[in-house]
């Protein structure tokens, strides 16, 4: 009896002491939750500004004032999709749902770390409005408390209110009334099917999913939402077909700041970082590494080519696509952006295409297939043979014949003069030699991220690639072999002048440095006896290369001088031609050789870096033989030969 007692009581105290313990964790995790009352309350936020690195106040961006609307004004599809997007047991939930977190405890436990939420609407309203964006359990279980308070105080309608006048929806839009206005310069009330979508389908992850970031991308978005609304029966066939067709137009942005395309490129890259409560609200100072003087050099030399383009355009009727213009322009040294042109006009497209546009590089992607043939121990008079060739195409029947540009051949001719006129032929024997995966593990190398496409025809810039990683790779050769991701963030401040947020700066040996001497010493040889001549009028050290697509589509010139690397392109969205002849010397030379002008102005005459352990060799450009009484310090070309850079151990016999 006593032993069934003593039993008993030891029972009573360890359920007295779990439930303490639960009562107790209860307590401790609602103590400091926040006044569910302080959800209808508004305070003004602060001001964010973002500098230039010379000071300049490029803009100021903040969220604003919310402009609430009724859940009466808002149209019955988009609070629809906003439900079939994110939360389609919002009805009948008490603020949770359940089986969704079992879903999201089975996929977390199987990642090893947070990867999955099971947030209703209300939860998600909870997190924005009072809990950080931190995934730990202690702020999950926060969540999940707070959104049954809500679920208890409020109606469903009235939190469905709340929600869709306080989310964050991307490029500076809370709530549906301000993202409207911002997205399709409207009010929420007239939005049709196609635009209800759209926002719906930005909560998911706003920064991504803005149609002004990524306008392709947040169509996708939309009509997976438009599919998810037809096959639980809020649409039917008809309406899911026009509005799933409907492209996206972005609307004039009437309030352009300073540098807008590089005001954007910073504002994702912090919405990421440090969040868009934070960036929008914080009263933060963002100090950047732009120079207003190089990005006021930047627009004026697109506009000015732009013009001079279209000019010649007129001639052809044919041609009515606008075309656009972008440059980038980046410190050797240090890897920050200074001038970024994501176009023609802001206030008329947003779409970087400094940074977010692919397309096709043509032959400015040669010095990649260059550069890595110098690493695996050619040099400049190494001879490759530029003679017609056949490749196994498609099918059996029809072989693949490069061709070069100019339809002539000349035997046997040096590296050097193969890059230097750019020839087709020669680059892609050079890249059946090396092995296209070496030439895409090289090309990573030198930060080029895009897909690069296993095919012969890559030596020729078959694949996509965006400028800015063109240009930071051709930065490696002017830094000593160096490569260093670029940036634009140098700081950001609190309102108590305490930094909050740096970039962690990509920095890395790409190849040796001997090499890189070698690939400057190549591409001034571009500039000095090839396709780049028109940039002689600079009368400085500069190296480059131009670059023309299939048809015209695409006019590139890459080039740096040794402190700056800058990239310009030039095309038509719609990927028309630019017109007959529109290469890359005479569509996008002209911008940079404009730009380059001013950029290095002041400065001080610099030369390539050359290693003490190189010698400067004149050499026959054809054969590759050394000229008599070669050796020069010289760099001119005259009708002897070329001056070409060697490492001694690897120069010409």
């Amino acid at each position: 009896m006593n032993k069934r007692l003593y039993i008993t009581g030891f029972i009573l105290i360890l359920t007295a002491v779990a439930c303490g313990s639960i009562t107790g964790m209860f307590l401790f995790m609602v103590r400091d939750l926040p006044q569910i009352r302080s959800l209808e309350t508004f305070t003004p936020p602060a001001i964010t500004r973002i500098y230039s690195a010379d000071n300049t106040l490029l803009a100021e961006i903040y969220r604003e004032k919310r402009d609430p609307v009724p859940l009466k004004k808002i149209p019955e599809y988009l609070q629809k999709a906003v439900i079939t997007a994110e939360d389609r047991q919002f009805y009948t939930h008490s603020g949770i749902d359940l089986k969704g977190i079992a879903r999201a405890i089975i996929t977390d436990i199987r990642a090893g770390e947070f990867v999955q939420g099971a947030s209703t609407i209300t939860q998600q309203l909870s997190k924005t409005l009072f809990l950080s964006p931190q995934k730990t359990l202690q702020r999950k279980l926060k969540e999940a408390l707070l959104s049954i308070q809500l679920e208890r105080r409020y109606t469903k309608d009235e939190i469905l209110k709340l929600y869709l006048n306080q989310i964050y929806l991307g490029s500076g839009a809370y709530g549906v009334e301000s993202a409207a206005r911002i997205f399709f310069g409207k009010s929420v009330t007239d939005l049709d099917l196609a635009e209800c979508a759209m926002i719906a389908a930005m909560p998911k992850a706003p920064s991504t999913y803005s149609p002004l970031v990524n306008p392709e991308l947040a169509v996708k978005r939309r009509n997976i939402v438009l599919k998810q609304m037809r096959v639980t029966g809020v649409i039917t066939d008809d309406p899911y077909r026009e509005a799933a067709e409907k492209p996206f137009v972005a609307v004039q942005n009437k309030t352009v700041s300073k540098a807008p395309y590089f005001v954007d490129y910073v504002k994702k890259i912090l919405e990421k970082e440090i969040g868009p409560a934070r960036l929008y609200t914080g009263g933060l100072t963002v100090y950047t590494t732009l120079s207003s003087k190089l990005q006021n050099a930047s627009d004026q030399a697109i506009v000015h080519g732009i013009e001079n383009l279209q000019q010649r355009r007129k001639k052809d009727p044919a041609l009515k696509t606008e075309p656009q213009g972008a440059l980038i322009a980046i410190d050797v040294r240090t890897g920050g952006i200074l001038a970024m042109s994501g176009g023609n006009d802001y206030s008329k497209s947003s779409f970087n295409r400094s940074t977010a546009a692919r397309r096709q590089s043509g032959s400015a992607f040669k010095p990649v297939l260059y550069a890595h043939a110098i690493e695996q121990g050619f040099n400049q008079a190494s001879l490759i043979l530029d003679a017609p060739v056949s490749f196994p195409g498609a099918t059996k029947n029809e072989p693949w014949q490069p061709e070069n540009f100019s339809k002539t051949f000349q035997g046997e001719i040096t590296l050097r003069k193969a890059l230097t006129h750019s020839e087709n032929i020669p680059a892609v024997r050079l890249i059946d030699q090396l092995g296209i995966s070496s030439v895409i593990d090289f090309a990573r190398k030198l930060g080029i991220q895009s897909r690069l496409s296993p095919y012969l025809s890559l030596a020729l810039g078959t694949s996509e690639t965006n400028l800015t990683e063109l240009t930071a790779a051709y930065a490696v050769f002017a830094n000593q072999g160096i490569y260093i991701h670029p940036y634009c963030i140098v700081d950001v401040l609190n309102a108590d002048n305490q930094s909050v947020w740096k970039p962690n700066i990509e920095k890395r040996i790409a190849m040796t440095r001997e090499n890189a001497a070698i690939m400057s010493n190549m591409l001034e040889g571009v500039i000095a006896e090839g396709t780049g001549k028109k940039a002689q009028v600079i009368h400085r050290s500069i190296a480059g290369k131009t670059g023309t697509t299939n048809k015209y589509k695409d006019a590139l010139f890459v080039g740096f001088s040794p402190t700056i690397a800058v990239g310009v392109w030039v095309g038509c969205d719609d990927f028309s031609t630019l017109g007959l002849k529109e290469t890359g010397a005479r569509a996008a030379l002209p911008i940079w050789v404009e730009f380059m002008k001013n950029a290095l102005k002041n400065q001080e005459y610099g030369y390539f870096d050359v290693p003490d352990n190189m010698v400067k060799l004149k050499i026959n450009p054809t054969t590759g033989k050394p000229v008599p009484n070669g050796q020069t310090d010289d760099q001119t070309e005259d009708s002897d030969g070329v001056v070409a850079l060697f490492a001694k151990e690897n120069s010409p016999e």
